[in-house]
């Protein structure tokens, strides 16, 4: 079992890169959005939403961990500022190296002015509902890069199987065959060839 945890900032492009790496890899992608899509229309953006997102979160991550797929990715914005970001980090790598999981950590940057752009790809907003807004989705963009710090610094990650990929000129294909390279994953005959 595999667990890849695709991270950056907001628009970086991680749920696409995800579905690139998913259809290469086979492995299950479970962008963070599937939760927060799913329980905005309740809460709305509230300590409550995030709450229940973090509990529907970890009650998938234990029970896919019992399923016989080779492993998920997981997309998320990790705040380097916060420490309930680290813990909830720490909490789900326990939940898959207590069964033998690997873990790979992938980073993703970009410039701000490229993830402007990404905020308003059909994809994006597809996949996710809460987007629509453009004018709230951009300014939320901004918010955060003034109040929080959402890529690490040199050094502060100490994982082995760890990369950081500046993808603000690379496709999601692209990028995904480099994840994939990178971590010598197996390509997927099924649904993709190696060019």
């Amino acid at each position: 079992m595999k667990l890849v945890l695709l991270f950056g900032p907001p628009a970086v492009g991680k749920m696409t890169v995800g579905q690139e790496l998913e259809k290469q890899t086979g492995l299950k992608l479970f962008h963070n959005h599937m939760t927060i899509e799913l329980l905005h229309p309740f809460f709305g953006f509230s300590q409550e939403m995030f709450r229940l997102s973090t509990i529907f979160r970890e009650g998938i991550f234990k029970s896919f961990i019992k399923t016989d797929h080779d492993g998920m990715i997981f997309t998320f914005v990790w705040a380097f500022d916060q420490d309930e970001d680290w813990k909830f980090v720490e909490s789900m790598c326990n939940i898959f190296t207590a069964e033998d999981a690997d873990i790979y950590f992938v980073e993703l940057e970009a410039d701000t002015d490229e993830r402007l752009e990404r905020n308003k790809t059909p994809n994006r907003l597809e996949h996710k509902a809460t987007k629509n807004n453009l004018e709230a989705s951009e300014q939320n963009l901004l918010n955060m890069e003034k109040e929080h710090r959402m890529n690490s610094k040199n050094g502060e990650l100490p994982y082995n199987n760890y990369v950081r990929i500046n993808n603000t000129h690379l496709s999601a294909e692209e990028v995904a065959k480099r994840i994939r390279k990178e971590f010598r994953f197996p390509l997927n005959e099924r649904n993709i060839s190696d060019h």
